[in-house]
């Protein structure tokens, strides 16, 4: 089954990630996840602490034990609430160290070059590759604007397929990278992946659920790259080949 199958996409990412010579291309992207990650919770924290300081001082002494009930659901409502939001800033500052990761996982799968640049021609193409992530962050953003409003119109129709958007996104942001190294356009990588639905929301599924679960979600970042471009190779590169 197709959904399954994509689902197993993004988990063999966990082996992938741990094999001689992919590594350290795993690194950066990681380092970079947790100096956001904890630089970011390092400054909620200061402004949690302020703000319930503030609070604290409005309310009258026998009510002063509502800062200790408040600081855990402040705290999950942040970790959770965040994981989206954390995962668009990261991907834009990553995405060259992604596109190089999902160009040397292909190498490592298939035996064969993407091509031949040098580290300037690859640095010349950063700004190539922030573009992609502007225009997936231009689809994304008002498509989430409206199924968010549906969420207050239609709560349960609203839930479902804001899940099932949310599972779609996580697909085309981390099986866009071989795409993107391939030159393919972004309308032209949309169209192949609706051709296999099924298939990228089990993947994106499975990115969703971990994206979900705080601190497992720092690993998450290079785990998908490596499986979205595996799900590329045995799925769609045949089909750019002469």
């Amino acid at each position: 089954m197709q959904f399954t199958q994509g689902m197993e996409y993004f988990f063999s990412g966990f082996k992938l990630i741990s094999q001689k010579g992919l590594k350290r291309f795993v690194l950066i992207p990681l380092l970079i996840n947790i100096l956001l990650f904890g630089s970011s919770l390092f400054f909620l924290y200061g402004w949690l602490t302020d703000g319930f300081a503030y609070m604290n001082s409005l309310l009258p002494e026998w009510l002063s034990w509502l800062e200790w009930l408040m600081w855990p659901i402040a705290v999950l409502v942040i970790l959770f609430s965040y994981s989206m939001l954390f995962t668009v800033i990261t991907n834009f500052i990553a995405a060259p160290f992604n596109g190089l990761l999902s160009e040397k996982v292909e190498l490592y799968l298939t035996g064969q070059k993407i091509n031949d640049d040098s580290l300037f021609d690859t640095m010349k193409d950063v700004p190539r590759m922030l573009g992609r992530e502007w225009t997936k962050l231009c689809y994304y953003l008002p498509r989430a604007i409206g199924f968010f409003i549906l969420l207050w119109i239609l709560p349960v129709i609203g839930q479902v397929l804001w899940v099932l958007f949310t599972c779609w996104m996580y697909a085309v942001q981390y099986e866009d990278y071989a795409f993107d190294n391939h030159k393919i356009s972004f309308n032209e990588m949309k169209n192949d992946l609706k051709q296999k639905q099924t298939l990228s929301y089990g993947f994106g599924l499975a990115v969703m659920i971990l994206t979900a679960i705080p601190f497992v979600n720092l690993i998450v970042m290079p785990v998908a790259v490596c499986g979205g471009t595996r799900l590329w190779v045995e799925n769609y590169r045949s089909q750019y080949r002469s």
